[in-house]
């Protein structure tokens, strides 16, 4: 959400006059579509990535005003906390060697912003959750000295009318409460953009819906969150409860969620911003100018800023995205599943594995989303979610036998999905010696069984077996996976365990 707000108060009239501009905007979307006013086909991806700032004690460090001043650099930005910042490479055309270039550029990006951090004795850490994040390090006064989010936490806070509860049961439960939306800042992700036309939209979105728990298999990172081992990717649960504006009887009554898998297949964008009108009210009521209709019917090209405001504060795992580019308005899917590391080998990896596979579902004769139930889908999330690598899914039959089957995760991602994924990125045009090594980092996960969550809960036991504190083991681990992530070779080769200390003298 970068639109810049001013922190400010809303009435009863705001909100009134933000729902009718909404359906102003919505009906300048359904017009935009009728009208076929999008921009052509131009295969462009996109990538943004949330970063860590640690000392060198693997502690989270609140400094990142501070850094992004010296980075000095529009490719960086700021994030909800003040020891969170965000990367933004500019988008690339899908094919050739488009993802060897992504990772030269992603090093060389990393590099830089880590030599400046160190200049206030910080580093970069790219994981999905930092394992020695404290419950006094989550608090309010640790947000950015931005507006948009000092608003965002009110609004959300106001609407909620009391405190957050977090309840994540995995290998361990942790229960706790939160004052503010900030427990969400311990989550930071990977988001992949993908430019869509309209007439394409449906199909990618609901096959990456569909392709978003095998992603989240292969790739997690986050099972750490105040001490506690959860689950292997913890952020959607962590996500959802940081940011639900809906006390427990909200929740009883089957009221939806503002962080959510979804609920049905979709046959058109208009779906899904139509959905936010329908069940989400305005967190953020801030009126524009702009008459979406008023500037359509003068030939122009309307910026519907009120539905892209009120979109950014719903969070759905695969977003649509409205946005103009050189006077031209475009459609995006947003895919937001993937955890943050361990390395920018990594990073890639699951970008090819995701770009490619989408590809593929999209195009298949017999779309996956037309055998798979939503609720099978949502629940395959789920599985991901808990058991990362382990998990196991229900997928539709090979061949042309309906229904669905049971099977390991490891067993469809390797069997089927990354054929799949191959042939995709084939049709994008990606050079085989891209294809090969990337894919063959996802290949090399599932035939070692590993990915960042599995070794970070290997070496944190392997220093508790040795005789560390939990807290001590934790840090150490979170020190080690920083050596590691810089050296830069992906996960499925990291030696478990710590290293042994160096004997004095």
């Amino acid at each position: 959400m970068g639109e810049k707000v001013v922190a400010g108060e809303f009435d009863l009239s705001d909100r009134n006059r933000y729902r009718a501009k909404l359906r102003r905007c919505l009906k300048g979307l359904e017009r935009l579509l009728e009208e076929k006013r999008f921009d052509r086909p131009k295969n462009l991806m996109g990538l943004e990535i949330e970063l860590n700032l640690v000392g060198s004690d693997g502690m989270p460090k609140m400094l990142n005003a501070q850094v992004l001043e010296r980075i000095a650099s529009r490719d960086f930005q700021t994030e909800l906390a003040m020891f969170n910042l965000e990367v933004n490479i500019a988008p690339h055309r899908l094919g050739g060697r488009v993802f060897d270039r992504l990772a030269e550029e992603l090093r060389t990006s990393l590099a830089y912003a880590d030599r400046k951090a160190g200049e206030v004795d910080a580093s970069i850490a790219m994981i999905g959750i930092l394992p020695t994040l404290d419950r006094d390090d989550l608090v309010s006064s640790n947000l950015s000295d931005v507006d948009r989010y000092t608003l965002l936490n009110d609004q959300i806070v106001a609407a909620r009318g009391e405190d957050f509860a977090l309840d994540i049961e995995g290998v361990e439960r942790l229960t706790c409460t939160s004052k503010s939306i900030v427990p969400e800042a311990a989550c930071t992700s990977v988001q992949l953009h993908l430019q869509v036309t309209p007439g394409r939209f449906a199909d990618v979105w609901n096959a990456a819906q569909a392709a978003c728990a095998a992603q989240i298999a292969v790739g997690a990172n986050s099972p750490f969150l105040f001490g506690r081992e959860l689950w292997r990717e913890s952020r959607p649960p962590l996500f959802q409860q940081s940011t639900d504006t809906r006390p427990p009887e909200l929740q009883a009554q089957g009221v939806r969620p503002r962080t959510w898998f979804g609920e049905r297949w979709i046959s058109s964008v208009y779906d899904l911003f139509e959905e936010n009108l329908r069940y989400f009210p305005a967190l953020l009521p801030i009126c524009d100018d702009e008459d979406p209709l008023e500037v359509l019917d003068a030939g122009g090209v309307p910026r519907l800023a009120e539905l892209v405001l009120h979109n950014g504060t719903v969070y759905r795992w695969n977003r649509p995205v409205y946005d103009i580019a050189d006077g031209v308005p475009h459609l995006r899917v947003e895919n937001r599943v993937l955890p943050a590391g361990p390395t920018v080998t990594d990073v890639i990896a699951n970008a090819v594995f995701y770009y490619g596979l989408v590809r593929a579902l999209a195009e298949e004769s017999r779309p996956v989303w037309t055998r798979l139930p939503f609720e099978a889908a949502a629940a395959n999330f789920d599985a991901a979610c808990r058991y990362g690598i382990d998990a196991r899914f229900s997928w539709p039959r090979r061949g042309r036998y309906s229904g669905t089957v049971e099977v390991d995760a490891v067993s469809l991602v390797r069997d089927e999905l990354l054929p799949l994924a191959a042939a995709g990125l084939d049709a994008w045009g990606v050079e085989a010696v891209d294809r090969d090594r990337y894919l063959g980092v996802i290949e090399e996960r599932c035939r070692h069984r590993t990915n960042g969550a599995q070794w970070q809960a290997a070496t944190f036991h392997r220093g508790v077996e040795s005789g560390l504190p939990r807290d001590e083991a934790l840090a150490a681990t979170t020190r080690r996976y920083c050596e590691l992530m810089w050296l830069g070779e992906p996960v499925h080769t990291w030696p478990v365990g710590l290293p042994a200390p160096v004997p004095l003298g």
